[in-house]
């Protein structure tokens, strides 16, 4: 069935779909100059993490252009380029996160995808309007897994309104992603059984969901990760504060953003690493090679394997 370039969504399910240059595997950002099958969803994704569970869920059925492709890649400065600015011109659904994360896309997608086919992932997990009062919001949401739940249903509508015919496909494809989430979620249950309530600390809230899902209680100085986060320097009391946290007895884990490393945290790294605190890298985008789901398990097993627990089955990958 052939779809017009421009698909008409309502507001409570779209088409989503890749890049119509071509179909990428998950994560991949299209090859320049190529197209994609006429009868799929042209999805385009602010980050290969959304392009990424796109695919999943929408399979041969869509073609998928992710933005931020690239392991190591900072989404705070990115810069478009002419093929992302293609690849939005020609997108049927756009998926971006929101929450001040990644404003460019925003800047893209103004005058090329209408509002209603641009799925927000920060209003749709809810997590931004449940933050308390002068609490900031976590808006790296890939690590809840919840929230990456609510996505999957979200595009099996979306894509199913735009493919009728294929509707069973994509609730399957999305019930399929839900269960490995399900395995996941279970094994950071059984972590939190252990740790509830464990101190632990970052250099950034990158991974924070995830490390609240597996009971662990951030005692990182808020000024200490608001500086990082704005790349600027560590006030010395505050650094002190955080080594002396590093050296306290109890401490979990160091959750490491290794993208945004500096001087300052490579001292606490130090720190942790002298006192016998384990210390975990966790990122902003993908490595190569890996889906979601991998990714997560991955991060996962990390997780276990510094809190000292054997990590269970891999959850279906």
């Amino acid at each position: 069935m052939l779809f017009p370039r421009r698909i008409s969504f309502p507001l409570a399910a779209a088409a989503a779909a890749a890049l119509t240059l071509s179909a990428c595997a998950p994560g991949g950002t299209a090859a320049e100059g190529g197209a994609g099958a006429p009868d799929t969803i042209s999805v385009v994704a602010a980050t290969n993490v959304y392009g990424s569970i796109a695919q999943q869920v929408g399979g041969s059925h869509v073609s998928v252009h992710s933005i931020i492709s690239q392991s190591g890649a900072d989404p705070h400065g990115y810069e478009a380029n002419a093929q992302d600015k293609l690849a939005v011109s020609k997108a049927d659904l756009g998926i971006e996160n929101g929450g001040g994360y990644d404003d460019f896309f925003g800047q893209l997608a103004k005058g090329q995808v209408d509002d209603a086919n641009v799925i927000n992932v920060s209003e749709l997990s809810g997590l931004e309007a449940d933050s308390g009062a002068g609490e900031e919001f976590n808006e790296h949401l890939w690590y809840s897994l919840p929230t990456m739940g609510k996505l999957a249903d979200e595009l099996a509508g979306r894509f199913s309104a735009a493919q009728p015919e294929q509707a069973a496909d994509f609730a399957a494809s999305a019930a399929a992603f839900k269960e490995k989430l399900a395995a996941l979620q279970s094994r950071l249950d059984a972590l939190a059984q252990l740790h509830r309530d464990q101190p632990a600390a970052v250099t950034e809230p990158v991974p924070l969901y995830l490390l609240e899902a597996a009971g662990l209680s951030n005692q990182t100085p808020e000024e200490f990760t608001e500086a990082v986060e704005d790349g600027s320097d560590v006030p010395a009391p505050v650094l002190k504060q955080t080594l002396e946290l590093m050296r306290s007895e109890g401490l979990g884990v160091l959750a490491y953003n290794a993208q945004t490393s500096s001087a300052q945290t490579e001292e606490v790294k130090a720190a942790a690493v002298a006192a016998g605190v384990p210390v975990v890298d966790f990122a902003e985008t993908m490595p190569d090679g890996h889906d979601y789901v991998q990714w997560m398990d991955a991060n996962t097993t990390a997780l276990e394997q510094a809190l000292g627990q054997a990590p269970q089955a891999a959850s279906g990958q």
